[in-house]
């Protein structure tokens, strides 16, 4: 592997940039699954945020995870900020504590459901005694932002700072969302543009299925998926339907180009975060930028600037899927199965490419801003979403059975993981509006029984 790929050499042109992310390029044989999921903790008796401190906080989960073969990962010296495992799977805390698992590359969805289930039991058993639990939902329900927690980290401070001059919900974002996404590797350049279009056509489509955050301070905020309205309000730059990646042409070089006039946050030396608010990266391609003069970036820096962009689909060494509300276990299952029956199957992929090759992005565009308001009812064309996402299933669940994969234990194929959207398409409801029906009825206007519905 070229010396450019290691992340601590200095990356000095655009060229090295861009073949760093095209070193992710992998033979189809070698494709593998990579699942994270956000869950928000709460005190079980109180129903209120989980603090990084004290004897029943997210420090303590996370010190109690470590008796299960997790090594601690720190900031400053002392702040427990996440966890490590040897496979390449880590537990990190987002900034109103939301604790995610960001899973090891795996095989198959078999293997992807078993870690989920495996870390599900741990934060179990950590949490009962803690009287914590975690809800599987992609926006709070119940607690607002005055409430919400505070994690100790570097890159959040920064970033507490920055949302406001840039959106108006890009706070909530921080501390009240959650999502599950899902990692998937490409080919070659070809197959990474393929990939990273259907990605973003599809986002609506995923948000409308796993919508579950209709709430906002205990009532109904007339939106399907609150997580996406937030999403669409923080910051215009760095989030959306990237529509240059439609632009004929489109590669690498172009997404190199757009992520250097994305904004920088920071830049990481010896653990600490060094603010780069505003900076421009090709000035610290150049060796100019203020924060750090006469210094040139390394790979980990480019790496780190690439988690600030947050389009609907984002590409690194590898595309990221992120348009899902998180959720329990048959939707955490659900979006990585879906999304591998679309793109680890050559067939499927084709016909959802030609599926989407003649939408516009007026269309795209128009999709993304009502999907989140609107779920299946949101129209499209002479359809509707549902109808597009039961077509979308058919697609998917197709191609999960010609990859033919078991479970070892002469059990179904992947293919069993969909029955969590099929229940959803047949019903011709998401659970949003399953939500929405209990609260109206009963419920009786009482927000509380959600935290028993999607706890994990």
């Amino acid at each position: 592997m070229p010396d450019i790929l290691e992340n601590t050499n200095i990356l000095e042109s655009t060229d090295a940039l861009k073949a760093w992310m095209e070193a992710g390029s992998t033979p189809r044989d070698a494709w593998r699954i990579g699942t994270e999921h956000e869950k928000l903790g709460f005190h079980r008796d109180k129903f209120t945020p989980l603090p990084y401190g004290g004897t029943q906080g997210i420090r303590a989960m996370l010190e109690g995870l470590m008796a299960y073969g997790w090594r601690g990962k720190y900031e400053e010296g002392e702040i427990l900020v996440g966890l490590v495992r040897d496979d390449g799977a880590s537990v990190t805390l987002e900034p109103g504590g939301q604790l995610e698992l960001s899973g090891a590359p795996l095989a198959t969805i078999h293997q992807t459901c078993e870690e989920i289930d495996a870390h599900l039991k741990e934060v179990h058993e950590v949490a009962t005694p803690l009287e914590q639990a975690y809800l599987g939902v992609g926006y709070s329900p119940l607690w607002t932002l005055p409430a919400a927690a505070q994690m100790p980290k570097g890159r959040y401070k920064l970033m507490r700072d920055y949302m406001p001059r840039c959106g108006t919900r890009g706070l909530e974002m921080m501390h009240l969302s959650c999502t599950v996404q899902v990692n998937l590797d490409f080919a070659d350049e070809a197959d990474m543009v393929e990939k990273l279009r259907i990605g973003l056509a599809l986002q609506p489509v995923i948000t409308a299925l796993f919508a579950n955050s209709p709430f906002v301070g205990a009532v109904p905020s007339g939106n399907i998926s609150e997580r996406g309205c937030v999403w669409q309000q923080t910051d215009n730059v760095r989030t959306g339907m990237l529509p240059l990646a439609f632009a004929q042409g489109f590669g690498f070089e172009h997404y190199v180009d757009y992520a250097l006039d994305v904004p920088m946050y920071f830049v990481i030396r010896d653990g600490v975060f060094i603010n780069c608010l505003g900076a421009s990266f090709r000035d610290f391609l150049d060796g100019k930028l203020e924060a750090l003069p006469n210094e040139k970036p390394t790979a980990e820096d480019w790496e780190s600037h690439l988690t600030t962009l947050f389009p609907e689909a984002r590409v690194k060494r590898y595309i990221e899927m992120r348009g899902a509300d998180s959720g329990v276990r048959g939707a955490l299952c659900a979006l990585p199965a879906l999304w591998v029956g679309l793109l680890y199957d050559s067939t499927s992929q084709s016909q959802i490419a030609a599926m989407i090759a003649d939408w516009t992005q007026s269309e795209r565009e128009t999709l993304y801003r009502q999907a989140p308001v609107h779920g299946f009812a949101t129209p499209f064309r002479d359809t509707t979403l549902l109808a597009l996402a039961r077509q979308i299933l058919d697609i998917a669940e197709a191609g999960l059975a010609r990859r033919a994969c078991g479970n070892g234990a002469g059990l179904a194929d992947e293919t069993m993981y969909l029955s969590y959207l099929r229940e959803m398409t047949d019903s011709g409801q998401n659970l949003s509006d399953k939500l929405l029906h209990a609260f109206h009825n009963e419920w009786q206007g009482d927000i509380h029984p959600i935290f028993k519905e999607l706890c994990l």
